[in-house]
């Protein structure tokens, strides 16, 4: 902790350890190794003349270590451009590798796939902790079934329900966040080896103007990563209605848990029921003994910022400029990380 400089609450109070590391910086140039690893295994397959040694050199530094991550501090510093001066980084202790590296490639071929890999897996986390939350609450709706309960509507007395009953309303909408994360993830589609324009121009040089082995290589770098659909046409970059699209799955669980939080708060000001409270917890500093629901305005407030955060993936797809404009670049680093971070604080 750096108790001078600001820290974001997200990953020092409220997300897991797992997702803060798949926002890390380690991760996300430790992926960018594996993209360059990638290239380079497939341009060798199809007939670039990579030494074996240059791959190995790669394999052999897949993850950035401290000095290497300061090293790249220093480059970026004098270059201004983060690409280059991770490879300059990497070239520094990968020398074999070093006049092989980003072959043919654009920043966005790191950058932009770097975080489609990042999307699935953080993906796949808040699938797996969503499916966890359904079945605790299956668990308390099937053990409260048969209790019953004053119904409300318009939040005044109304026919009676159960407790399990009600469980289930929150259920089902988790249950289509499930589907919703679920399919988005699946339905991911690999930018792969596009070049500067989206044309290719620098892999069919490489190629001497062979364009079949060019696609041939955007098709075996998908593989590699574990993608079966791609983007068949681009700019620069990914369209950006991909970020879009996550972020609203995300803005949907929000929406979900602000709707379960907003009850709970209900019902425990009627006395229905109430949250966890720790025999030393204290409530209030003024009136140690009130029980305020905490957990449910923790809630509430994280599911506030993601639902105004969504918003930006689609202005960003709205203003993103013919093949590219780089005003996407800082808000995609706020958005997209601070988005999963708060969604998994939910969760847990």
């Amino acid at each position: 902790m750096n108790a001078d400089a600001y820290e974001n609450p997200l990953t020092g109070r409220y997300a897991s350890e797992e997702m803060s590391r798949l926002f890390s910086a380690r991760h996300k140039f430790a992926t960018w190794r594996r993209l360059w690893l990638w290239l380079a295994e497939a341009e060798r397959e199809l007939g670039l003349a990579i030494p074996e040694s240059a791959l190995d050199a790669l394999r052999a530094h897949l993850v950035p270590t401290d000095d290497e991550l300061a090293a790249a501090d220093r480059h970026e510093r004098l270059t201004k451009h983060d690409v280059m001066a991770q490879i300059h980084a990497l070239g520094e202790v990968a020398p074999e590798a070093r006049p092989f590296l980003h072959l043919g490639a654009t920043s966005a071929f790191v950058g932009d796939n770097a975080d489609l890999l990042v999307l699935r897996d953080a993906l796949g986390l808040i699938e797996g902790r969503l499916v966890r939350v359904v079945a605790r609450l299956a668990s308390f709706a099937r053990e409260h079934a048969a209790l019953a309960c004053v119904g409300y509507t318009h939040f005044q007395a109304a026919q009676p329900t159960t407790v399990g009953k009600r469980a289930c309303l929150w259920i089902q909408d988790l249950v289509l966040d499930v589907h919703e994360v679920s399919r988005r993830a699946a339905e991911l589609r690999f930018l792969g080896c596009k070049g500067a324009t989206g044309t290719q121009a620098s892999f069919v040089a490489l190629f001497e103007g062979d364009e079949g082995r060019a696609d041939l290589l955007d098709r075996r770098v998908a593989e590699k990563a574990g993608f079966s659909r791609r983007l068949l046409v681009s700019g620069q970059t990914y369209t950006r209605k991909q970020d879009a699209f996550v972020l609203s799955a995300l803005s949907g669980l929000a929406a979900s848990a602000s709707k379960f939080a907003h009850d709970l708060r209900l019902l425990q000001h009627m006395k229905e029921v109430e949250e966890p409270f720790g025999a030393k917890q204290v409530g209030s500093s003024a009136m140690p003994y009130k029980r305020n629901p905490m957990k449910c305005e923790r809630m509430n407030a994280l599911s506030r910022w993601i639902l105004t955060t969504a918003e930006n993936g689609s202005w960003t797809h709205a203003t993103q400029w013919l093949e590219r404009t780089l005003d996407d670049s800082a808000n995609r680093r706020l958005a997209l990380a601070e988005s999963f971070l708060a969604a998994d604080a939910l969760l847990v």
